[in-house]
């Protein structure tokens, strides 16, 4: 499977997925966690501001009476849902029930936060110090009995202002603050000097508690000291700001009535007791002054069970099954198109097979347009390529043995008379049998010509030639056959002057010029003629003549026309093929080897040029050589064959 194209696109397809499924995944969680921070902090400060509200109302309030219209009021602010039940869970106040709606959506197993005076959420209210200096964590505006009335309040207002009015006449900006419970304090604005200790601006009635505040105060110090009691410990006094024990007042004229919890950090067991037990006791004399705790919830208007965004178990599983669905849908489509890849893969495999094994290749159905369909049509036409070479082998094998076979018969059936002593050996008795060694070895020296071509062994030994000349000497060499077939043979001279001096093996090109003019005089019956011409061409870009003289490149055209039987379109383009003859029962005396016209394309080709035909039956032939006039490309010949430089003529077809 490592090895398998199939395998291999299926695991590339895999990763690819998974990789696309990881990146989309982390770009969109970045994106979203981005958000859903934006979001958190938008809805953090919008329930910070309902939670004070609703917590300022409880410290107000001795019950949650009433509290529907805040409510409403903030639910209509904020866009949210908001509900309070009671730690039981029972319904105080929700935004969502309206009236007219039978029944409100259910409210989240967990609620937002408790709603506690006398225990603050430190994360959501601004009213306890954060530092650790209220560790009552009690919110400021539950007072309780330190609420002063109307007339201690007037009358520490009026003491404020004219502390203020001594302070601005000194030159220190100071301003009232009135505190939950009442109380007003005096402020310094800005970075100031602090004179509040300038006798003509100090007042004993901001220094001292109240009556009322006296009474709180003292209420306080027995439920403290009764705490201390029970653990053994000394009682204390408290003071107005909630310090113990002899500690000094605080120095800031009007110090906050309300018990804002700031105890002296001192070290030691009592002081930590003391503490506990100052809070305890703050927290059982306000318990009556303020409402009961409630659950607070907070939720998306219409739906208070949004979970939001988070990686709790079922996410992650909805998550792991889309990531699974995606990985899944890809390695379907990827099974899908690796089987339509891969089925005609196989077929070709199976069919190169066969092939191998010596079968015959049924063709590979072609399908589709695309890579593979190309290869299978490709495959099918080197299959078929293969089919017909080697049919030309067993034919040539077959071919080879019957040409050499009737030679050596008859040259075995003298030799036999003789032995027998019926045949003589005269002069013609030993000329019949060298004519038959002669066809013998014209046949064994084409054989060697195509196969040193073949095996690019042709050695050729190229010098300037004069076609003319090459020509005249083919004429002269094939005269005598020609006047004995009655035909007339002739070489006459171009119109246009000499052809141009070619660069050519002299001894090859009259065997290729000789081996066309034996075939053209073999096929031309009496009376009939053989003209061979030569003329200059300027080659054309396809490789072919343009006829005439021209700048481009030069060629020196060969004709040998016949007037003879000429050969049908139906076997023209085979002309050129080994042991090819149109009529196959024709005998090699009158058709010769079927060898010449295949070592003449072969000649031709290894001078850089090409060989043409064209014939109508009945009428005669054309055969075409065209050769350049300059030195063909260097070529690895690593043999030099005896048949290389053999007498001319013995090339014939």
């Amino acid at each position: 499977m490592r090895k398998s194209l199939f395998g291999r696109l299926l695991t590339v397809s895999a990763l690819v997925a998974a990789c696309s499924v990881a990146a989309t995944a982390w770009i969109a969680v970045q994106t979203t966690s981005g958000a859903i921070k934006q979001e958190q902090g938008q809805n953090l400060a919008a329930d910070a501001r309902i939670y004070n509200t609703l917590l300022g109302y409880a410290a107000s309030h001795p019950t949650w009476e009433g509290v529907e219209d805040t409510v409403h009021d903030l639910a209509r602010q904020s866009g949210r849902r908001i509900a309070l039940t009671t730690e039981r869970r029972r319904p105080l106040a929700d935004s969502a029930d309206p009236a007219g709606r039978p029944s409100p959506p259910a409210l989240p197993h967990r609620a937002s936060a408790i709603v506690d005076p006398l225990s603050v959420d430190t994360a959501l209210s601004r009213t306890v110090d954060r530092s650790g200096a209220a560790a009552d964590r009690v919110d400021p505006r539950a007072v309780g009995p330190f609420q002063l009335p109307a007339a201690e309040r007037t009358a520490l207002r009026r003491a404020a202002d004219r502390s203020v009015a001594c302070l601005n006449e000194v030159g220190v900006a100071a301003d009232v603050v009135r505190s939950p419970s009442g109380r007003p304090s005096i402020q310094i604005v800005g970075n100031g000097p602090d004179r509040m200790q300038d006798a003509r601006c100090a007042s004993e009635d901001l220094n001292g508690p109240t009556a009322t505040e006296r009474k709180a105060l003292d209420a306080l110090n027995r439920l403290a000291n009764a705490c201390l009691k029970r653990q053994g410990r000394t009682g204390i006094q408290l003071n107005l700001d909630l310090s113990w024990g002899g500690g000094p007042a605080p120095a800031a004229t009007g110090a906050a009535a309300v018990p804002s919890p700031a105890p002296s950090v001192r070290t030691g067991e009592d002081d930590r007791a003391t503490a506990s037990c100052v809070s305890t006791a703050r927290r059982e004399q306000l318990s009556s002054y303020v409402a009961s705790p409630a659950l607070l919830f907070i939720g998306d208007e219409g739906d208070a069970t949004v979970p939001g965004f988070d990686l709790s178990p079922a996410n992650t599983a909805k998550i792991a099954g889309a990531a699974a669905l995606v990985l899944a849908l890809t390695v379907g489509a990827t099974v899908l198109a690796g089987s339509r890849l891969v089925r005609p893969l196989h077929a070709l495999t199976g069919a190169a097979q066969r092939m191998r094994d010596g079968e015959d290749s049924v063709p590979v159905l072609v399908t589709d347009d695309n890579e593979i369909g190309r290869l299978a049509a490709a495959f099918n036409d080197m299959a078929d390529h293969r089919t017909r070479l080697e049919a030309q082998r067993k034919d040539m094998v077959s071919d080879v043995a019957h040409e050499l076979r009737t030679p050596l018969s008859n040259i075995r059936g003298w030799l036999e008379a003789a032995q027998d002593g019926l045949a003589e050996p005269d002069p013609a008795f030993i000329s019949s049998l060298h004519t038959e060694a002669v066809q013998l070895q014209h046949i064994i020296d084409d054989l060697q010509d195509l196969a040193a071509a073949d095996a690019g062994a042709l050695r050729l030994h190229p010098e300037p030639v004069r076609v003319e000349d090459v020509l005249a000497q083919v004429v002269a060499a094939h005269q005598a056959r020609a006047e004995t077939a009655g035909v007339t043979l002739s070489a006459p001279s171009a119109a246009d002057g000499p052809a141009p001096v070619l660069w050519a093996d002299p001894v090859r090109l009259r065997q290729a010029i000789g081996n066309l003019v034996s075939n053209a005089v073999r096929h031309t019956p009496a009376g009939g003629r053989v003209t061979v011409r030569a003329y200059g061409s300027e080659a054309s870009p396809d490789g072919t003549s343009t006829g005439g003289k021209g700048l481009g490149g030069e060629i020196v055209v060969v004709e040998v026309a016949d007037t003879g039987s000429g050969i049908s379109a139906e076997h023209l383009p085979h002309v050129f093929d080994r042991f090819w003859r149109a009529e196959k029962s024709r005998s090699r005396r009158t058709g010769g080897s079927g060898l010449g016209l295949a070592i003449v394309r072969k000649l031709v080709e290894a001078h850089g040029g090409s060989v043409g035909a064209v014939s109508v039956e009945g009428e005669g032939s054309v055969f075409t050589l065209r050769l350049p006039t300059g030195p063909p490309e260097p070529m690895d010949r690593t043999s030099d064959t005896a048949s290389d430089r053999r007498p001319e003529g013995t090339g014939r077809g």
